[in-house]
């Protein structure tokens, strides 16, 4: 089974498919080097980029990010201000400390190549290394595929083979769940906790599902607290701190308009997305592209409803099942299906993990679920100048909303409904076949061109 710590990463910005990913690859390229005992042969390292990532990879990063890879940085503990220091160093010294270790030589513009006409193998997202001696001899070869939400395959790979682990409650489709939850009288996140315990002791899953949320938190706070433009050449300002002061200056004046909570929520998601789009730390919930979602609606529940730890706790373990389905079902890559495999995808988990947390039952939560992505079908992904800004970050703002309004939908009722939460995963991913690749984290269609034409 896929891990809660699987589905909720810890990482920077800007897109956990574009960034998290490479970066991993390319951690995992210095790996192979020192097992295959090339690593103290080896002169420079070429990589090159295929698909979207090719097409994107600028706008996402994924450049910086595999140089920061490659220099033994890992996307969870990289400090985002230490960033920029480490590609300038690497550019004016001309020379990269592999796996942090060793000098190597570098050059940016030859050493990392954007292929945007060899066909993408296995994945849209496809990259390859390749390391040389100082005789100009090939030492090794590898392609890796960076399948969505920090995902990465190397080629020829068993996904199964790293799922392995015997659990208790082994699920594949919400029916699952649902059958699951009543033989044993669980709830979804109940029946997620048990399966974790199979591998880690209950109170350190908890204290990781706490830090989870402190880092969710923390990039809501520190989102809401900064000013300016995001980087990138398309001169977007932040807006959460203006949008912060301006609730609490209504607020102040007794002003408040009866739609208000939808306005926080809205800033919680903008917050976060703006940190990505920044390149700050923040959780793939299941995607960095659409990381504002299960924070929001996180945040939410903490700040407007009858919190607990334990039903905080409930929520992430929900949405975190929710996630796995699609994972395991469909994709939660843009490249591969759109933005309704990101935001719609996250929409969906914190449906079912408010109406988890908010007392639902298993069929109200698995309705909650369908309902959030039901009403996502067919979102492509078209983000303007290859950044994850336009439309993103106000994507997010409405995948959270859309969140607790399918939550509530879902506790209104007795759970029954006429599309189940595994035919609308279906739909999903037969949509995404369907959709023309130049929707999919390409920039190539939709706003991506519209609003330059414009």
């Amino acid at each position: 089974m896929i891990s809660v710590f699987d589905i909720f990463k810890i990482g920077i910005g800007p897109s956990s498919s574009h960034t998290v990913g490479p970066m991993r690859a390319a951690g995992r390229f210095v790996q192979s080097l020192r097992r295959q005992g090339h690593f103290v042969h080896t002169h420079r390292i070429e990589t090159v980029l295929y698909g979207s990532l090719a097409w994107t990879g600028h706008g996402h990063a994924t450049d910086i990010a595999v140089i920061l890879g490659l220099a033994g940085e890992e996307p969870e503990t990289v400090d985002p201000e230490a960033v920029a220091a480490i590609v300038e160093e690497a550019g004016a010294r001309n020379m990269l400390a592999l796996g942090g270790r060793r000098a190597m030589s570098f050059e940016r513009t030859r050493d990392i190549v954007f292929d945007r006409k060899t066909p993408a193998k296995g994945h849209p997202n496809t990259l390859s290394f390749t390391a040389w001696d100082e005789d100009g001899t090939a030492l090794l070869t590898e392609f890796y595929f960076s399948i969505g939400g920090g995902f990465v395959l190397a080629e020829g790979e068993n996904p199964a083979a790293a799922q392995a682990l015997e659990v208790p409650h082994p699920f594949r489709s919400g029916a699952d769940l649902l059958q699951i939850g009543r033989a044993h009288g669980l709830t979804i996140g109940g029946i997620v906790l048990a399966n974790e315990t199979a591998s880690q002791p209950e109170a350190v899953i908890r204290e990781r599902l706490a830090h989870l949320r402190t880092v969710m938190d923390a990039a809501i706070d520190r989102g809401m607290s900064i000013e300016g433009e995001l980087p990138g050449g398309l001169r977007v300002k932040r807006r959460a701190k203006a949008l912060r002061e301006r609730l609490l200056a209504d607020a102040g004046r007794n002003v408040r308009a009866p739609h208000e909570i939808m306005d926080w929520v809205s800033l919680f998601a903008i917050a976060v997305n703006e940190e990505n789009a920044a390149g700050g730390r923040v959780v793939t919930a299941p995607t960095n592209g659409a990381a504002g979602i299960v924070p929001a609606v996180l945040r939410y529940y903490r700040d407007f409803c009858d919190y607990s730890e334990a039903g905080a706790d409930e929520y992430l373990l929900t949405a975190a099942a929710i996630g796995m389905l699609f994972k395991m079902n469909a994709s939660i890559s843009g490249a591969e299906v759109g933005c309704q495999g990101e935001v719609g995808v996250a929409a969906s988990m914190a449906a079912g993990g408010l109406a988890a947390a908010l007392g639902g039952t298993i069929e109200q939560v698995e309705n909650a679920a369908e309902i959030g992505m039901e009403h996502h079908l067919g979102m492509t992904c078209d983000p303007i100048g290859g950044l994850v800004q336009i439309p993103c970050i106000e994507r997010n703002a409405f995948g959270a909303n859309k969140a607790i309004a399918a939550a509530s939908l879902a506790l209104r009722g007795d759970g029954t409904h006429k599309v189940s939460l595994d035919q609308v995963i279906t739909t999903m991913r037969v949509t995404g076949a369907d959709m023309q690749s130049k929707y999919k984290e390409t920039s190539q269609g939709g706003l991506a061109v519209s609003a330059v034409e414009c």
